[in-house]
């Protein structure tokens, strides 16, 4: 089993985030199930994914299996009613990176950024970068998922 460890947070519109590589993604959600377990299929940039996530929080299990784009054009329009459309910065912050992420369409103003950590001792002794805002990770009605068919939170 895989496991995803990662802390999110919002990010206040209009401040500045640093410079980083940065492409579209297109996300879309083919089981979405209790206690957070969910499919789904993403292409970012020219990469396409099929991704599998069981749990919530801090701690999740995760696996993930690379498609051709002609599996995920197959699989694309079976989420139709779940999906969600954002470009993403990655930003390195010393030893980790931020993947920061500006969603389009009903979501427009939300920006998060998520962090990954090899472990939960790692991911508690992170501290933030000032132009990070309010932390999120468990709140969720800012899970991807969630905001794949609800409508946009409100922001703290």
């Amino acid at each position: 089993m895989g496991v995803e460890i990662e802390r999110k947070f919002l990010v206040p519109e209009g401040g500045s985030v640093p410079d980083g590589r940065e492409f579209e993604v297109r996300q879309g959600y083919l089981v979405l199930g209790p206690e957070g377990a969910e499919a789904r299929v993403r292409r970012q940039g020219e990469e396409c994914s099929l991704t599998v996530k069981r749990g919530a929080g801090l701690v999740r299990g995760e696996w993930e299996t690379p498609l051709s784009a002609e599996q995920f054009a197959d699989l694309w329009p079976a989420t139709e009613h779940a999906r969600v459309d954002k470009t993403r910065r990655v930003v390195p912050l010393g030893p980790h990176e931020a993947v920061v992420d500006t969603y389009r369409g009903r979501l427009a103003g939300l920006r998060t950024a998520e962090v990954e950590f090899t472990d939960p001792e790692a991911a508690a002794a992170f501290t933030p970068p000032p132009w990070f805002g309010a932390e999120v990770t468990d709140r969720p009605e800012f899970k991807n998922q969630r905001l794949a068919t609800a409508d946009a939170p409100p922001l703290p």
